[in-house]
């Protein structure tokens, strides 16, 4: 397909016929998170949590979504609570929505392995995912990986959930399968999937007008036989390390830098008005719109991803930093460098600095 919004709406169908083609109609009822974008057309905007996106079209979406909140430790871990615990509980706010949906109504269980857009590079604790699919096994439904921003090397590896220790029923690609070289998207199908559809001698019903270009699909191809070829992912992570690492050391200890989170080269800073009781700051100051306004002005000429939402209700200021595959430690420390400046001279103003 040509977008993420395209192949996140053909993922949720697809699981909705797989319950059509096992004689299970009554799914037709879905779970996502919160802090989630998941795509801009009216279905991929029921599925998805980006509040702003939504507003406009909110009389027009699908009711039959039901939410919970992202794993957010930064915002959600109990004092002392460990990883163990905070997953435990994460899995049971999932079976609480599965039993106000009604457990055998509900197809599947979506979510971004680290959430993108709506909350800055957010990954989960270690454990949270296998959790959360042991539940949806539990009452059946379909566990869908939306990979869209994260995934095909982003993080690290090829797969986002490889370093989650699940394989989801459902996943969708976007972004990093053509390197922005040409509009494309996909979605992977489990066997079991597959194995419904043929025992039913079915199709799935859906298509568009672009679906499966062959010169899309060569050069998402190519842009993959490179990533090989060049030995990529290994950068991803090398270059990734070097990233947090200097992200940490110039700016984790800023009054108001909150938290500091990401993986491969996948990584967000959420800005914060007082760092103790990680209040965020008024919505209405558009504070992550200005910083990366500020970012792409002279002298710093540089492109940062900004978004607002993070700390749920449309508040939480985030900006994301995601370079190229290719990069190097040189540009590693031109990034840094560079937006460590813009956040320094930003926040020294007295109306923004901290404790304002």
């Amino acid at each position: 397909m040509c977008s993420g919004s395209e192949a996140v709406e053909a993922a949720t169908k697809l699981a909705r016929e797989y319950f059509v083609w096992t004689g299970e109609p009554q799914r037709i009822n879905y779970i996502a998170r919160q802090e989630s974008y998941h795509g801009t057309t009216l279905g991929t905007l029921s599925i998805g949590g980006h509040l702003s996106r939504r507003g406009p079209f909110e009389p027009l979406l699908m009711p039959n979504v039901y939410r919970i909140p992202a794993c957010n430790p930064y915002r959600q871990r109990y004092a002392g609570e460990s990883d163990d615990e905070f997953v435990s509980r994460k899995a049971g706010e999932l079976e609480q929505a599965f039993i106000r949906a009604g457990p055998n109504t509900v197809a599947a269980f979506i979510a971004e392995p680290v959430v993108g857009a709506a909350a800055g590079c957010l990954p989960s604790v270690p454990g949270y995912f296998p959790a959360m699919k042991a539940v949806c096994d539990k009452y059946g439904a379909l566990f869908i990986l939306d990979e869209i921003m994260c995934g095909m090397g982003r993080t690290g590896t090829l797969h986002a959930w490889q370093q989650e220790g699940v394989i989801p029923d459902i996943q969708t690609l976007g972004k990093g399968l053509g390197g922005g070289y040409q509009p494309v998207s996909a979605v992977l199908a489990s066997k079991k999937i597959e194995q419904a559809m043929t025992a039913k001698n079915a199709t799935f019903t859906h298509g568009h007008t672009y679906m499966d270009h062959p010169i899309t699909c060569a050069v998402a191809l190519r842009v993959q036989q490179i990533v090989q070829r060049e030995n990529l992912l290994p950068n991803v992570q090398a270059q990734g390390q070097y990233l947090e690492e200097l992200l940490r050391d110039r700016l984790g200890s800023h009054p108001n830098v909150g938290d500091i989170r990401g993986k491969g080269l996948f990584w967000g800073v959420e800005f914060v008005r007082d760092k103790e009781t990680k209040e965020s700051f008024d919505p209405e100051l558009q504070l992550s719109r200005r910083i990366h306004e500020a970012t792409l002005r002279p002298p710093h000429n540089m492109a940062v991803y900004y978004g607002q939402g993070c700390a749920g209700h449309s508040r939480g200021d985030h900006i994301m930093i995601m370079p190229a595959y290719n990069i190097t430690r040189e540009v590693v420390e031109t990034i840094v460098d560079t937006f460590a400046a813009v956040v320094n001279d930003f926040f020294s103003k007295p109306e923004i600095g901290a404790g304002n």
